[in-house]
């Protein structure tokens, strides 16, 4: 595809300050625009080593105002983003609504530059082009605007543009030996270049080529770009959906779920407190070891922790992190989002919890609420949290590929075992902060939410990251069975040796 464009496109200079003037007026509007329907924009520069991303990204600023936008440089990644996920550093700077944000590289760099190494190829190498457009998918769901563009030069002209750079000692530094070797190879890089923007073309994040041998050609096919995107993205906005509760409704479920899974669980099981007791410090020191061991090997682990109000969350995760190093856990509570978590996608407040590896991040509450207490209460679309399923699917299996020990835990007692703790919590002094009103009207939906908890088991328990259901009428016995879970995973997933 690349070879077959046009480089010798240009525009006169007189047409060029006709358009740019007119674009440079439409722009700032619709900046605005997408400010007041809080619509956020990522705009990506990809492009061969001297093809111009600095200039052009500078010429495309200008007439923006800058409160409402910034440019981040996409460098090879710190020690602490290697540690992470590929894509953890970009979600943690996707913009907030209304904002844009400008990526000189982007998540692109990951396959291009992995790829020319040989460190990612084959069936690694499909799986990231799988995440990124995941990634890009979940976004534009999600009302963002997704604009790409790849500057291509021939090899020749990215040589000359090489060699007037090293001419002059002010920029003398900026040409690599990185650089070198790209005009060198240039055949190969434009073969692996051919496919990724095959890879990662879509509907709803296209690639524009800009032939970029006329800076004032490139100027004004990548304002033309922009305000086609905005505009288009402004005619299609629509008054957001009105979410409804489903309390009270009786939602048929799919035939898969006739059987119910929880209605199966047997919460007779228990231990005594003798027996309780010896087997917790064994667990407790031996997940004390384990913890140390995936410092060194640089093993990430996250727990998930969801279950019915007083099914002992609180309770349970205390007992896994009693005797463990507080520099090697932590535990991230979650509750309602705040204005800044909703002005973001909704995943965008867990990716930026996700561990380091080598550390373990324990969530009490996840995820997950967007297919729980939000369908249930009714904050997000029927379609929001339909789309859910297959996000949350998405996102947990680029964690596991990363090799991140993923652990989901249902804790589940039965209605009857809910109202007696409920109850102790209203007569005893020390719990009685434990217990809402909300707790109560909670309650009150149980069958509603079931509803909504057994199809969550059924579409996002997958052989990466199963759902693991925790009897949890006996709290000893729930959490003995967790210790032992996340114990037989972790010595599963430490390398060998």
């Amino acid at each position: 595809m690349l070879d077959n464009l046009d480089l010798s496109r240009e525009v006169s200079k007189a047409d060029y300050k006709e358009a740019k003037d007119q674009l440079e007026l439409i722009l700032p509007a619709l900046q605005r625009k997408a400010k007041e329907m809080q619509v956020p924009v990522i705009i990506i520069f990809e492009g061969w080593s001297a093809a111009g991303k600095g200039t052009l990204i500078n010429q495309l600023i200008l007439p923006l105002d800058p409160r409402g936008f910034n440019v981040s440089s996409t460098l090879a990644p710190t020690v602490e983003e290697t540690m992470r996920p590929f894509l953890w550093r970009f979600w943690n700077r996707i913009p907030a609504s209304g904002r844009i944000a400008i990526f000189d590289r982007s998540w692109y760099r990951h396959v291009l530059s992995e790829r020319m190494s040989g460190r990612l190829r084959g069936t690694e190498l499909q799986q990231a082009y799988e995440d990124i457009r995941s990634f890009e998918r979940q976004l534009t769901d999600g009302g963002y605007v997704i604009i790409k563009f790849f500057l291509h030069i021939s090899k020749q002209e990215q040589k000359k543009r090489f060699s007037k750079l090293q001419g002059t000692a002010a920029t003398k530094w900026r040409v690599t030996s990185d650089d070198l070797k790209q005009n060198k190879q240039y055949d190969k890089y434009l073969s692996a270049l051919e496919d990724m923007l095959a890879e990662s073309d879509s509907d709803y994040a296209p690639w524009t080529v800009v032939e970029s041998h006329d800076q004032r050609f490139a100027t004004l096919k990548i304002f033309n770009t922009v305000v086609s995107a905005l505009e288009s993205r402004m005619e299609k906005t629509q008054p957001v959906e009105k979410p409804k509760p489903t309390r009270g409704k009786k939602r048929s479920l799919p035939a898969a779920l006739d059987a119910s899974v929880l209605d199966t669980v047997d919460l007779s099981v228990e231990v005594d407190r003798e027996t309780y007791d010896q087997r917790i410090k064994k667990r407790q020191a031996r997940l004390r070891e384990l913890e140390h061991e995936i410092y060194v090997k640089r093993l990430p682990v996250v727990l998930v922790y969801e279950g019915w109000d007083a099914a002992g969350k609180g309770g349970n995760i205390r007992r896994v992190t009693q005797n463990l190093d507080p520099r090697g856990y932590e535990v991230v509570p979650i509750a309602a989002p705040n204005d800044i978590e909703r002005a973001h996608h909704y995943l965008w407040r867990f990716w930026t919890q996700i561990p380091k590896a080598g550390h373990i991040a324990i969530f009490d509450r996840s995820w997950y609420g967007r297919v729980l207490v939000e369908r249930v209460e009714g904050f997000c679309s029927e379609h929001e949290w339909k789309r859910a399923f297959r996000e949350i699917n998405e996102m947990e299996h680029h964690l596991t590929n990363f090799g991140t020990v993923l652990l989901k835990f249902w804790l589940h007692i039965d209605s009857e075992e809910q109202l007696r703790r409920f109850k102790e919590r209203e007569q005893l002094e020390h719990k009685k902060w434990k217990i809402t009103e909300e707790d109560w009207r909670n309650r009150d939906r149980w069958d509603t939410y079931k509803t909504a908890v057994e199809e969550m088991l059924f579409r996002t328990s997958t052989p990466h990251a199963p759902w693991t259901i925790v009897e949890s009428n006996c709290k000893w016995f729930a959490r003995l069975k967790v210790l032992d879970t996340v114990i037989e995973a972790i010595e599963k997933s430490l390398p060998k040796g």
